[in-house]
């Protein structure tokens, strides 16, 4: 066979095949439909009122192969409100998703949406990703976890400690690097250390309220409750309308067995910031541990209605509102639920 022929014959093969792979790969890849295309911001929207069918429209987006990053990213934050397999499964996907940004939200919906033991399986081997931020991301997710709920990755997340304790030793001193490392070293035991890492980030930041707990909490689990205490009372002094101390103040009461005055705190911080769903919550558990159950109902009944989206709220009211024997508030809820996500746990479970 003559050269050119024989050359033209292999082009016109290997043409053939990369036109067939592209036909093949075309008639595989599910066809969006258009109202599922254009429906991106009524579903976050539904997602975030907590409106019936949120579930369904809030999956069938992230399920969608063509989505921009960052909205993806902005529905992994409302997907914990809406826990199922079908959530569990998309969030797992985008673990392995080609931008950092996507596998580090997937990493915080997992985080809110399955228990200890099972979140270090999912997220343990994302410990080795080949970017430094899901590093640590994943790093953040597991810390905190018992041994025991580690399992197989507690060397890992050891390891992945050192190395970010390296990396910010090796940064320029700076207020987040210095109370990064104070929880890295909490983590590990290591009070004295975390202590220090807490005076430099006070020293650089000395607004940083978050920080300022963490130094009371560190102080209490080296016995020094007295200083904590001293400590959180001329914080208070200073800034008396700060909700964020005076929940601080609460909760300090609550660890130290002063629930009656916890109250009065949690209260406090409610009122100076009565949208803080996470204030209201602890305020209503704090109320129900001491007896005050119609309290506690009303707080919670001002989360739902003011987010209805959270779950979390809505849950315990429901069980709230069985154990006072309301069965038709029950019944209300629950059938919002149903109408929000159908493969709901807690329906599965008969709540």
């Amino acid at each position: 066979m003559p050269q050119p022929r024989r050359y033209l014959i292999i082009s016109l093969c290997v043409l053939f095949a990369v036109v067939l792979a592209w036909f093949l790969l075309r008639s595989t890849t599910p066809e969006i439909p258009p109202a599922i295309k254009r429906g991106y911001s009524e579903a976050l929207d539904q997602a975030r009122g907590g409106k019936p069918g949120a579930a369904r429209v809030l999956y069938q987006q992230l399920a969608r192969p063509d989505i921009s990053d960052k909205r993806r990213i902005w529905l992994h934050a409302e997907l914990p409100n809406y826990p199922s397999s079908v959530a569990l499964k998309l969030a797992d996907a985008d673990l392995q998703h080609k931008s950092p940004q996507v596998r580090a939200a997937a990493i915080k919906s997992i985080s809110a949406l399955v228990p200890n033991g099972q979140r270090s399986l999912l997220i343990g081997p994302l410990l080795d990703d080949g970017e430094q931020p899901v590093r640590n991301t994943a790093v953040n997710a597991l810390l905190g976890l018992s041994p025991d709920d580690l399992g197989l990755y507690f060397g890992p997340l050891e390891q992945a400690i050192d190395a970010w304790e390296l990396a910010l030793q090796a940064q320029p001193p700076s207020a987040g690097n210095y109370y990064q490392l104070a929880r890295l070293h909490l983590h590990n035991g290591n009070l004295k250390e975390a202590q220090q890492a807490l005076d430099n980030t006070l020293r650089l930041a000395p607004a940083n309220l978050p920080a300022l707990v963490m130094q009371i909490d560190v102080l209490d689990r080296q016995g020094q409750s007295d200083a904590a205490r001293l400590l959180l009372a001329k914080q208070l002094k200073a800034q008396p309308d700060s909700a964020y101390l005076q929940h601080a103040l609460g909760m300090w009461l609550l660890h130290h067995g002063q629930s009656e005055y916890a109250v009065l705190g949690l209260s406090k911080a409610v009122e100076l910031e009565p949208d803080n769903k996470d204030y209201r919550y602890d305020l209503a558990t704090t109320l129900h541990d001491e007896q005050e159950l119609e309290a506690a109902q009303k707080q919670l009944q001002e989360i739902v209605q003011r987010h209805p989206s959270d779950r979390r709220a809505r849950v315990l009211l429901i069980n709230y509102w069985k154990e006072s024997g309301q069965l038709q508030n029950v019944q209300i809820l629950l059938a919002q639920l149903e109408q929000m996500n159908p493969d709901d746990p807690a329906l599965q479970q008969g709540l």
